[in-house]
């Protein structure tokens, strides 16, 4: 143990006492990333939410090995779990040791299947759709941010345009309108393109707004002086110099944007007009309920609650993302 500072003498630090302390002892610095760590831990409902967005990906991605250990195949017709009107016997929609959800009405398929398969198509929207959005709205805010004039001007106008745009008429129609087979996709992965094309597509310019300002901000700071005064390249100081102080804010939104994706992507399934059956989606089974809420009103509760949590972990995680990686937040 290091020896204690002598401050006897009328409060003063003793030097000698002060070195004997310290001698020994390696002053580590940290980076940002580590600091942006230490503060995220300590934020208990950030990490709890983080905890579900990793157990809501997991189960995504070993949804086959989870269903072949505590159910059924998200497909498979179990008729005789339900009566003579359609309706799951017993109480609580057919709840039981083999079906721990219950079953849906008229089929009566495996409810705690199809809501881990429904993790898979509303993730895989989700993330390819944020991804999309975040590639369109970060080269699309940062030219503008940095060259101004009636570049940004004609970018702007463009942002404005978009965010005026009817997202859902616009989803449905084209959709509806769309051929059985585009450039080689068809089914469930050509509907699952065009979800993505159009959410990512059509959102880019919210992720555009921010990335736009900071770069307006950025500009005119001493490090961008100094690699043009060295004879830096615009496009050197857009990707080597610009970028990476984007890469916070871009993080941020990021999470942000996803729960909101997610939530689309229901809206779209429970209209009717999302990825076709019998694919397991959470805005599909939320849109089969509606018919048997009156008898069965534990089949919506399954979906409702798993768009709910997810969406809740998703905003958690990016609130505190967001206050980790800002230095002016105490």
């Amino acid at each position: 143990m290091s020896a204690p500072l002598d401050v006897s003498d009328g409060g003063k630090v003793d030097p000698e006492a002060a070195l004997e302390g310290m001698r020994g002892k390696k002053i580590q610095g940290r980076s940002l990333g580590q600091i942006a760590w230490m503060r995220l831990k300590r934020d208990k409902v950030a990490m709890g939410g983080g905890i579900i967005v990793i157990l809501l990906i997991l189960m995504a991605i070993f949804a086959p090995l989870i269903v072949s250990l505590f159910g059924h195949p998200p497909n498979e017709f179990h008729y005789d779990q339900l009566d003579d009107t359609g309706v799951p016997k017993g109480s609580l929609g057919g709840m039981s040791g083999d079906f721990p959800l219950g079953v849906e009405p008229v089929n009566g398929r495996d409810i705690f299947s199809r809501i881990v398969y429904g993790a898979q198509v509303s993730l895989l929207i989700a993330f390819l759709a944020t991804i999309l959005s975040v590639v369109i709205g970060t080269v699309m805010g940062i030219v503008a941010g940095y060259f101004g004039g009636w570049v940004d001007a004609f970018i702007s106008r463009l942002m404005d345009i978009f965010l005026a745009f009817p997202l859902l008429l616009f989803a449905l129609a084209l959709v509806g309108a769309m051929p059985g087979k585009v450039f080689g996709l068809e089914g469930y992965w050509l509907r699952v393109s065009i979800i993505v094309f159009v959410i990512g597509f059509f959102n880019w310019p919210y992720i555009g707004r921010i990335v736009r300002g900071q770069t307006l901000s950025l500009r005119e700071r001493e490090f961008v002086d100094a690699a043009k005064s060295l004879g830096a390249k615009r496009p050197y100081i857009l990707m080597k110099e610009l970028l990476p102080n984007l890469v916070a804010p871009i993080l941020v939104y990021s999470t942000l944007l996803i729960p909101t994706n997610i939530l689309f992507e229901a809206a779209l399934s429970f209209l009717g007009v999302g990825v076709p059956a019998p694919t397991a989606t959470w805005g599909g089974m939320l849109n089969d309920a509606v018919d048997w809420y009156q008898v069965d009103p534990q089949f919506m509760f399954p979906p409702g609650i798993a768009i709910f949590l997810t969406v809740l972990a998703f905003n958690l995680f990016g609130d505190g993302l967001r206050d980790a990686l800002d230095p002016k937040v105490r």
